[in-house]
């Protein structure tokens, strides 16, 4: 380990134990920490260490060996605002409950971090998600219009439904009359999606699923679809307006809007250290196998 970047998200809650144990393991590798900008003031109050700080993505280059984002899945969403498609891979330590995206427990940082100075560990990659529109999207960083998660569209101001009307591949699907749609990667699915019903999908199943979210129609499920289908989503309503949210960024659009979503043209990079898995951190999470009757 030569050179690592570290961020968290710090307003609400300064996980200082968790902050404290990282530090002082990257120290014993003589690692160079780099903090974001927001961050650093947290860390140096507790911290006499003087660090270098970050502030977007074109502060990070091939010079970084990972990023350590500390806190929980919507704090290692965040993170990929930094990584883009700088191929950093990222690993998440978990300061909150249990995630399938920040997965390193306070326990296991010190064994984390030995097994990664070892090169015990491996590189999962995972699809993102991109927003386009012929129409300017108000709000919407073109920079900034991907997701690892999902992208969602749901009504606004109201309690009506909205009609989104739904193409894949050029071919029209069906008008899902609901609450709003869920377009989710494979990563995505453990979120959002699979509280709307949707299906779990492994991280390589190299998939994507649209998720109706209340339909009025019970018989519109949750769709399996190839990562290689390009949808086109156009809403209509009783309001003028409706709202997409890419991995909880939410923007307003104006009904009648066609939205085009496909695959990025490029993917996050996930550490995980040898003895973490998908399928360990799906069974703890999930509770499967476990009596929680008494």
């Amino acid at each position: 380990m030569r050179k690592v970047a570290l961020f968290g998200q710090f307003k609400h809650h300064f996980p200082e134990e968790h902050v404290t144990l990282l530090l002082q393991e990257l120290q014993k590798y003589n690692t160079e920490v780099v903090i974001e900008k927001n961050c650093l003031p947290y860390i140096q109050k507790t911290n006499t260490t003087q660090y270098q700080s970050f502030k977007s993505h074109e502060d990070l280059n091939d010079s970084f060996d990972f990023f350590i984002s500390i806190g929980g899945d919507g704090t290692t969403l965040r993170s990929i605002n930094y990584i883009r498609n700088s191929g950093i891979p990222i690993i998440g330590i978990n300061a909150g409950r249990l995630g399938f995206l920040a997965t390193v427990q306070k326990e296991t940082i010190a064994d984390t971090f030995r097994k990664i100075q070892a090169k015990k560990y491996s590189i999962s990659e995972r699809n993102l998600l991109v927003l386009e529109s012929e129409t300017p999207l108000k709000g919407l960083d073109t920079h900034f219009n991907f997701a690892l998660n999902e992208i969602t569209i749901s009504r606004r101001n109201t309690t009506a439904m909205i009609t989104v009307k739904t193409y894949v591949d050029d071919e029209y699907l069906t008008s899902y009359w609901a609450d709003g749609l869920i377009v989710s990667t494979a990563t995505g699915s453990t979120g959002y999606s699979l509280s709307c019903g949707g299906p779990i999908i492994a991280p390589h199943a190299n998939s994507f699923v649209l998720t109706p979210i209340a339909p009025h129609n019970l018989s519109m499920r949750p769709l399996v679809i190839p990562e290689t289908t390009h949808i086109k989503l156009s809403v209509s309503g009783r309001k003028k307006n409706h709202l997409v949210s890419l991995d909880g960024r939410i923007i307003t659009v104006k009904n009648g809007t066609q939205l085009n979503i496909k695959k990025a043209d490029f993917k996050i990079k996930m550490l995980i250290p040898n003895g973490n898995s998908f399928i360990k951190t799906l069974r703890n999470k999930m509770l499967w196998g476990e009596d929680i009757r008494n």
